[in-house]
């Protein structure tokens, strides 16, 4: 008998949809993506039948409602089936497509063709089970910092450390920027999973690509010295906690970009990171969400 999974659906306005992967997430769902048209986002998740009850679910949909309503948000709109084993792996790619970022970078499905011809940099991507496709603002605007840091900036020799690594986008595109070493570490290990098999995917040599599961005292184990950037696209309240501890890998010429933030947590980041011997350079926005720009003060 084929082993069912539960498909859960979730449409919403975009500025919910890093709060909705972090409920999934949470949930025990390890397949998510999502899919973006003007304001609405709609985010799918799958998990295996027997990990959850119909109870848990409608709970799970509360949840979200009550999310929204902090933010003065719309309610989301929720519901779920059970679909085959067959079915779940690949049901949720036909919700992405090809997409420009920025002025150089094509976030491109690993499983479509390639353009005959394109003029932008091509970052092949399969987010596997456990990662959403980088069309997020956070992830965007992370990718758009590091071209205008990196591509206005060449710098072949730079050391990239990427904290929370998920998918390895922010990984890949610091090595198809140009630089020399990343060093990546996520605590899922289907993050790692991840980022090793994108890595591959986009021919970033295992050497150049060092990934490794652990948190932000794992990294500065695994980095032999301190490093030229700093990437982090996590959860404002880990970056909080991660700041005070990045000294020990960072130059005095050290910068970072650091987002998964929204715009009310924009405060208190920029307080830790003062108190902490680092400069706002620029806080880029959009929507509900900011990406930091940071440098050693």
């Amino acid at each position: 008998m084929a082993y069912n999974w539960w498909e859960i659906r979730v449409l919403s306005n975009q500025s919910l949809e890093e709060v909705i992967f972090w409920r999934l997430d949470s949930f025990g769902c390890r397949g998510t993506a999502s899919q973006v048209k003007g304001n609405d986002c709609l985010v799918l998740a799958y998990l295996p039948e027997d990990q959850t009850q119909l109870l848990d679910l409608s709970a799970l949909a509360l949840n979200l409602r009550q999310d929204a309503l902090c933010m003065n948000l719309p309610a989301p709109v929720m519901d779920w089936n059970l679909i085959e084993e067959e079915d779940w792996a690949s049901s949720w790619k036909q919700y992405w497509q090809p997409q420009e970022i920025g002025d150089r970078f094509l976030i491109h499905p690993a499983w479509l063709a390639l353009p005959d011809k394109s003029d932008r940099i091509i970052l092949r991507l399969d987010p596997g089970a456990a990662f959403g496709t980088g069309t997020h603002p956070t992830t965007e605007l992370c990718l758009e910092s590091l071209e205008m840091r990196l591509g206005l900036e060449p710098n072949p020799e730079a050391v990239i450390a990427d904290i929370g690594c998920g998918s390895g986008i922010l990984s890949i595109g610091s090595a198809l920027l140009g630089v020399r070493q990343i060093y990546a570490v996520d605590i899922d290990p289907l993050a790692i999973r991840s980022t090793i098999n994108n890595g591959k995917l986009n021919q970033i040599e295992q050497e150049k690509l060092i990934v490794e599961q652990g948190d932000i005292e794992d990294l500065i184990k695994l980095v032999p010295e301190p490093v030229d950037g700093i990437v982090c696209n996590i959860l404002a309240e880990v970056i909080i906690d991660i700041i005070p501890r990045l000294e020990a890998i960072a130059k005095p010429t050290s910068w970072g970009i650091m987002s998964g933030i929204l715009l009310e947590q924009a405060k208190s980041i920029a307080d830790t990171l003062e108190q902490n011997g680092w400069v706002v350079a620029t806080l880029w926005k959009r929507e509900e969400w900011c990406c930091f720009n940071i440098r050693r003060s």
